[in-house]
């Protein structure tokens, strides 16, 4: 069922032709401007919001997207029923639809899981870098079919993270073998299925029903300036690796996100209208795939 914020966006012609951002983090307004200070001082590089939910619907405007996603990770157990419960308030207020969390060492999981279904969340996400945890360990495993059976979305950052460069639990290997194991599931692979192991996630992915997403994957990296990075180092995926890629998987298991606030909207949004992909292919990975996924009909 529906709730009043979904019947906003007039439903159901006028549905389809929302853009759907996939990939946002949004953090409460009281812990936002440190957490954004740490994370940019690990990463060398700089955010397009103020990371809070105001930063990100002014974002939306400017660059006209519809319907955001925001993903919270949890990093320990403790934080797993709160942020749920936030996340469940916070899809009441709009154009912001929150995911749930899910850590792997969280005792209840199971009973956590089905609550997350009863609060009405389509879905969580997980982050084996900032969990600690491989994504094809039995812990995983088990959230992983636990949520194909409740019909929730995951989604899991893939591949290398910026802060923690020698940390490799999540790898497009790992994702196989862990799909491998579990029953259906609708597991979205974050950064076009592996941040970084794009050519591995091609090889071992495009055969699975594992979608992608598209957020930070496009363009460059926005760094600080600082000279962290070389040049070569900023480069993201080139537009003929990106459409390959998509046609690899299929367009309509392609998802738009930007990562926001690391990737901006605007900036995102205009790197991906530029690419030489169909017009139907545009269609289905900036709002149709998402709204499918979502089950916004």
């Amino acid at each position: 069922m529906l709730s009043k914020a979904y019947h906003s966006f007039h439903l159901c012609k006028e549905v389809f032709r929302l853009i759907v951002d996939f990939h946002t983090h949004t953090f409460p307004d009281r812990i936002a401007a440190g957490t954004i200070e740490k994370l940019q001082s690990k990463s060398h590089t700089r955010p397009f919001t103020d990371g809070t939910r105001d930063g990100l619907l002014s974002a939306m405007d400017g660059a006209g997207i519809g319907l955001s996603v925001t993903l919270p990770v949890a990093t320990n157990t403790h934080q797993v029923t709160k942020v749920n419960d936030g996340a469940a308030a916070l899809n009441g207020q709009g154009r912001v639809l929150s995911f749930g969390c899910m850590h792997p060492d969280f005792e209840d999981w199971e009973q956590e899981l089905e609550r997350i279904a009863a609060l009405g969340l389509k879905g969580i996400k997980i982050h084996p870098v900032y969990q600690g945890a491989d994504i094809d360990d039995a812990r995983y495993l088990r959230i992983l079919d636990k949520c194909g059976q409740l019909g929730l979305v995951v989604v899991t950052h893939a591949g290398i993270d910026l802060g923690f460069p020698d940390k490799h639990n999540c790898t497009p290997a790992m994702i196989r073998r862990a799909v491998e194991r579990v029953g259906p599931v609708k597991l979205v692979a974050a950064h076009m299925g592996g941040w970084r192991n794009w050519d591995e996630a091609t090889e071992l992915l495009a055969d699975t029903n594992v979608y992608i997403d598209t957020s930070f994957s496009l363009g460059r990296l926005t760094d600080l300036g600082d000279g962290y990075y070389t040049d070569e180092q900023l480069e993201l995926l080139d537009p003929e690796a990106f459409c390959a890629m998509v046609r690899a998987f299929g367009a309509h298991r392609v998802l738009f996100g930007t990562d926001s606030p690391w990737g901006g909207q605007a900036e995102d949004l205009a790197h991906f209208n530029a690419l030489p992909l169909t017009k139907m292919e545009k269609r289905n990975i900036l709002g149709e795939n998402a709204v499918a996924l979502l089950g916004l009909l």
